[in-house]
């Protein structure tokens, strides 16, 4: 902990929390955490587009925050945390789908 404080003041440090390497992800943790509150909120309000889109948007940047030179492990967290709650949410979608029968119906539809 002691080195991270001295870390903290040095002139790399104030760098770093001043750079978009930091606050980019900072802002970016709004799409996670509305995610996670959303994982609280009826199934039927989710929507079946966005859900899987945000999915993949986050898997997307996972990548990119490994790739990106430096690594921006934030950036990772952020996305990790997101792609997490939005399969969840499609976990929750599909789970409702079936309660609701609509899943058994778009199955005679196809097979019709």
């Amino acid at each position: 902990m002691s080195s991270f404080v001295s870390w903290l003041r040095t002139p790399a440090a104030r760098e770093y929390f001043c750079s978009t390497h930091f606050w980019g992800p900072v802002a970016n943790w709004a799409l996670p955490l509305a995610a996670l509150a959303d994982l609280k909120k009826d199934p039927s309000m989710i929507s079946a587009t966005m859900t899987p889109t945000l999915f993949m948007y986050s898997c997307v940047f996972m990548r990119f925050a490994l790739r990106v030179q430096p690594r921006n492990m934030l950036l990772f967290a952020c996305h990790l945390t997101n792609a997490t709650a939005q399969g969840a949410q499609i976990f929750r979608l599909v789970k409702y789908k079936m309660d609701e029968g609509e899943v058994k119906k778009a199955d005679a539809v196809i097979k019709a």
